[in-house]
């Protein structure tokens, strides 16, 4: 009896481990994909010139990102490529290409949430009725509502400082943007730390009891 309820604890969090990793490659792969559908809608062909128009989550990994969206829950993907010499409006389309990331991440944890709620309501059979793919939904919403919040963090290279750039004088833009390179580091050091999930973890929870409560 004993073995058998190892062998069943040990299925248990392979299927966990399995859904969360499914889970995080889906967040990380809308992201990106939403940053080049609005670059391309803004006129900028860089992206689908280089097959990154794509749901193919191997286009966008970062494995380095990919670790620490398991270590820490909070991660990134290898970043589109875009041109802002493309946009009528550089520092505005720079802006509204990286808006997109974050906001495809909230309308997927919403989506994710309304799915959870028709298949709790109906119930149907097969993979939609099973445990497994419920616990995949609740897994996904917050991971994406996280990884959207992560990226809205002022610290170049994430979407939020090219959001704020977008209402900076172009020499304090410029300025910004010079030190992207670093301000991953910066990024490491304040996941090892603690402090970027100190900062995120209630905002989480808050924005997906409201989430949650605008469904069900």
């Amino acid at each position: 009896m004993l073995q058998n309820l190892i062998q069943t604890m040990d299925t248990e969090f392979l299927q966990s481990t399995v859904m969360r990793a499914a889970a995080i490659l889906l967040c990380l792969t809308v992201h990106e994909t939403c940053h080049g559908f609005a670059a391309l809608a803004l006129g900028d062909p860089t992206a689908r010139s280089m097959h990154r128009l794509s749901l193919n989550p191997l286009r966008h990994i970062d494995w380095l990102g990919l670790a620490m969206m398991f270590a820490a829950g909070f991660g990134w993907a290898r970043p589109v490529p875009v041109d802002p010499r493309y946009f009528r409006h550089p520092k505005q389309g720079m802006a509204l290409t990286a808006l997109a990331g974050p906001a495809s991440n909230f309308l997927l944890a919403l989506a994710s949430i309304a799915v959870s709620r028709w298949v709790y309501i109906h119930g149907p059979g097969g993979v939609l009725g099973s445990l497994l793919f419920e616990f995949f939904l609740y897994v996904l919403a917050p991971l994406s509502i996280g990884l959207g919040l992560f990226n809205l963090l002022p610290i170049p290279p994430l979407d939020g400082a090219k959001v704020l750039g977008a209402f900076l004088p172009d020499r304090t833009y410029f300025t910004l943007m010079r030190y992207e390179r670093y301000g991953m580091l910066v990024l490491l050091a304040l996941s090892f730390l603690g402090v970027t999930g100190n900062l995120i973890s209630g905002a989480i929870f808050r924005i997906f009891e409201l989430f949650f409560n605008l469904i069900y």
